[in-house]
């Protein structure tokens, strides 16, 4: 199709690749952005979700701009943050993290946050905050020490993935699944589709 617009995922998250993807929606670039994700002081994590968010599509919008081939992009930013209350839990890159993630999550309750930006062509940005509550079971020692040995956390806001080993931990889940994933796939698509992106393409062309 002559023409269509193309779209940029800011993110070098492989999950949140595979989400778009699951939609029918197939990305034409994929720019990973440093942005700097250190909680401010005092900030809240649905604030952190809400900010960084915003802070990656900016970021992403001047690669744009240094790039001819990227001009006329439809850009989609996206970050999680996980929290207990108004802690913030990090995306866990040691193991002394993420065992501090499971003792703090263990037979309690949570909420994931992720915040959505849209960029379009013209320059237009479209925010969606996305929450979603659960609750752990109350992890055996054997079950932190099994899980942490699986390395499955690493990398992984509060160090857990729901889609992997983590999600027989989860006994109560209310709100978007996909959210916990990365990317809130209802939100997101209707953040599109009502930016004029054509979403269904793929849908109409599958082979």
């Amino acid at each position: 199709m002559t023409g269509r617009p193309k779209l940029l995922l800011a993110s070098g998250s492989p999950r949140r690749l595979q989400l778009l993807q699951q939609a029918g929606i197939e990305p034409e670039h994929l720019s990973s952005v440093n942005a700097d994700e250190t909680p401010q002081k005092g900030e809240a994590p649905r604030s952190l979700a809400k900010r960084l968010c915003k802070e990656k599509a900016l970021l992403a919008m001047e690669n744009v701009r240094r790039s001819e081939e990227l001009q006329g992009s439809y850009i989609l930013a996206a970050d999680t943050v996980v929290g207990i209350g108004r802690r913030i839990l990090p995306k866990a890159e040691m193991l002394d993290e993420a065992s501090m993630c499971l003792r703090l999550l263990s037979g309690r309750s949570h909420r994931v946050y992720t915040g959505v930006t849209l960029v379009t062509p013209k320059g237009a940005m479209r925010h969606r905050l996305v929450e979603t509550r659960l609750r752990f079971k109350r992890l055996s020692r054997d079950e932190m020490e099994a899980y942490l040995a699986s390395g499955e956390w690493r990398g992984k806001a509060g160090g857990y993935a729901i889609q992997g080993i983590a999600g027989s931990f989860i006994v109560k889940l209310v709100g978007s699944y996909t959210n916990v994933v990365g990317l809130p796939l209802y939100e997101t698509v209707s953040l599109l589709t009502g930016e004029g992106y054509p979403v269904h393409y793929n849908w109409l062309n599958r082979v």
